[in-house]
C-alpha cells in the first residue's frame, strides 16, 4: 500500500504504509510533510517505519522531528505498539503522556484509536 489520503473522522489524513522507508533522517520526515501539502493536516506513519533513534530521546531526533512537523503546523501520529520502547525509557513515556496531552503530536497504537482523537479535536 503506497501512502495515502484519506478522510478520517471529518480530517484530511496522510496514511503512511508499514512497508515503507524508515524516517531516519530529518530529510525524509520532510519528504512526508511535502507529501503531505496534497492536503493532509495530519501525517500518521506506523511506529515501525521510525529508526530506532527516534525513541532513544537522548539523540535528539525525535525532538527534531516532531519540531518540523510543529513548524509547518501539519499534526503528527505515531501509530503502533512502542511498549517495548516505553518500558526502557522514563523520558519517553513522559514525551509520550504529554504530547498526548496536546493537539500537534499523538502516540496513538492504531487507526481506530486515531479516529477518536482526531473526533474528539474535530
Amino acid at each position: 500500500m503506497p501512502d495515502v489520503l484519506q478522510e478520517r473522522a471529518g480530517v484530511t489524513v496522510l496514511v503512511c504504509d508499514p512497508a515503507g522507508p524508515p524516517l531516519a533522517t530529518t530529510e525524509a520526515a520532510l519528504d512526508l510533510i511535502g507529501a503531505a501539502f496534497a492536503g493532509a493536516e495530519v501525517v500518521a506513519v506506523p511506529a515501525q517505519r521510525f529508526d530506532p533513534d527516534f525513541f532513544s530521546l537522548g539523540t535528539r531526533f525525535a525532538g527534531e522531528i516532531m519540531q518540523k512537523f510543529v513548524n509547518y503546523r501539519l499534526r503528527l501520529a505515531v501509530v503502533g505498539d512502542i511498549s517495548a520502547h516505553l518500558a526502557a525509557s522514563g523520558a519517553l513515556r513522559a514525551l509520550v503522556a504529554e504530547s498526548n496531552r496536546h493537539d500537534h503530536i499523538w502516540f496513538v497504537p492504531d487507526l481506530v484509536a486515531l479516529d477518536a482523537r482526531l473526533a474528539a479535536v474535530h
